[in-house]
């Protein structure tokens, strides 16, 4: 069932257990495994079924520190969420992405990956996903992987029509959860604001935050301030910890190993570090993804280092009279570290037009985020130079130690949110606990990238779907 707006559901008497709040991927996935097991529902979303400049306005916000996309750019607010913007890239985190590492503040997690492995298939299946290959090495140190590229699935679009003929669900359009009321230990109500009104109050047994990387920080902070009682009891990591994937252009290199390094589909390769290199370089997890140029561009790289390093330049030239030679672009792409002062908060001075203050977004990259890009770039060069693959040149502001450029052909992040409301065993340094209940709370969950202790390179769409998987399955009562 889909209602154009609050009234309307409430005139169908529709009872439900749990609401999810928010229909991005995190709340639709959550929404239809309590589908599959007759547990009913209500799922709001505070757009319609299609994009408005109204609505849009709600995801206003500020930016502090670096460079970053204007906040209601980063996402969409309407049926299906910021999967609209999402261009269908997919892997799950690393086994190590999970683990604590001594060297990278903050890092692991509650859980490993063997907490979501049952729920994988179902991911795959909602986002068309084919198998994954295994790694393989391709030089000491460097592994390739398989980072597919789905046709990019928009969730209100996908599931609209299953959406509206299900008895158990019932998702309400234009319907904002502005704030939780919650007393003692419990979350009673939502209240509301639907098409451009004060709407009263939605009750359930159970609830879901999904309402994404930095909307669910900013529902929970201010349900703590105006809730009788608080949402978060342990509020110190709330808004705290939140993390993107920082990634540049970073290098050239020419190949004379074209098959070690044979783009996919999409005519990419990509390449990440083994365990032992990472911890023997005390960097994080990275993707070095692999651009080839056309045969002009491969010329000009040659030509370059022939005027910039004579000996490796002629060198160059000799291989190229008797072996294909294939030059590319390097991408760097890589994990932040978390760190407590990444942050959302609220404005003090600037409201939406329900009343409810703005997020800000304090976000910086610090030093084990360079020491990552730097040595990671060379760890790769050195490992194309062993294996005998090809020859890999660091970009001038890479080398010297420079600024980040502000335009070198990459949006210097992945439009990935992440962190805020984190997963912990501890309320002192997260939000919810393994099984994304909120700490103290019987009846809160959260739902999304928001629950990140860490976040790998991996793009997080895939492993998000399988959490919501698997809350949607443990709020079922059918968990693995």
């Amino acid at each position: 069932m889909i209602f154009p707006d609050i009234d309307a559901y409430r005139a169908s008497g529709f009872a439900p257990q749990v609401a999810v709040i928010g229909a991005g991927p995190a709340g639709v996935t959550v929404a239809r495994r309590l589908d599959a097991a007759g547990v009913p529902c209500v799922l709001l979303d505070a757009g319609g079924k299609d994009y408005s400049d109204a609505s849009q306005d709600f995801y206003r916000g500020r930016v502090f520190g670096d460079a970053y996309a204007d906040l209601d750019a980063a996402r969409l607010r309407y049926l299906g969420g910021t999967s609209g913007h999402w261009t269908g890239w997919c892997r799950m985190l690393d086994r190590r992405d999970f683990e604590a590492r001594d060297w990278i503040p903050n890092s692991g997690w509650p859980v490993g990956l063997d907490a979501i492995e049952p729920y994988v298939p179902a991911a795959q299946d909602i986002l068309e996903l084919p198998e994954f290959k295994p790694n393989r090495a391709v030089a000491t140190g460097l592994e390739r992987i398989d980072l597919i590229r789905s046709e990019p699935v928009r969730f209100g679009d996908k599931f609209r029509e299953e959406l509206e003929t299900s008895a158990n669900v019932a998702v309400v359009l234009n319907t904002y959860a502005t704030d939780l009321k919650a007393e003692g230990r419990q979350v009673t109500a939502a209240n509301l604001h639907s098409n451009g009104r004060t709407a009263g109050e939605l009750k359930a047994q159970r609830f879901v935050v999904a309402t994404g990387g930095i909307e669910n920080s900013r529902l929970l902070l201010w349900s703590n301030l105006v809730s009788p009682d608080p949402v978060v009891p342990d509020a110190r990591a709330l808004g705290r910890y939140w993390m993107e994937h920082p990634e540049f252009y970073s290098a050239e290199t020419v190949i004379w190993n074209t098959e070690a390094i044979r783009p996919d589909e999409d005519g990419t390769a990509f390449f990440a570090p083994s365990d032992a290199m990472m911890r023997e370089a005390g960097v994080m997890n990275f993707t070095a993804i692999v651009e080839p140029h056309d045969y002009y561009g491969t010329k000009r790289i040659i030509a370059d280092l022939a005027c910039t390093a004579g000996g490796a330049g002629e060198w160059l030239l000799q291989q190229a009279g008797t072996n294909v030679i294939c030059g590319a672009r390097v991408l760097m792409a890589w994990e932040q570290a978390p760190a407590y002062d990444n942050h959302v908060t609220l404005s003090l001075a600037d409201t939406d037009a329900a009343g409810v203050p703005r997020p800000e977004l304090h976000w910086r990259k610090g030093e084990l985020e360079r020491k990552t890009l730097t040595e990671g770039i060379k760890l790769v060069g050195a490992a194309f130079a062993a294996g005998e693959i090809g020859r890999v040149r660091l970009d001038p502001w890479v080398l010297g130690g420079g600024d980040y450029p502000a335009d070198n052909g990459s949006w210097g992040f992945g439009y990935h949110h992440m962190g805020g409301t984190r997963m912990s065993a501890d309320a002192r340094t997260g939000v919810v606990d393994a099984d994304c209940r909120v700490h103290g709370m019987a009846n809160l969950y959260v739902a999304g990238s928001s629950i990140f202790a860490t976040g790998g390179y991996a793009n997080p769409t895939m492993t998000l779907v399988a959490f919501a998987e698997r809350l949607g399955a443990h709020l079922a009562g059918n968990a693995a």
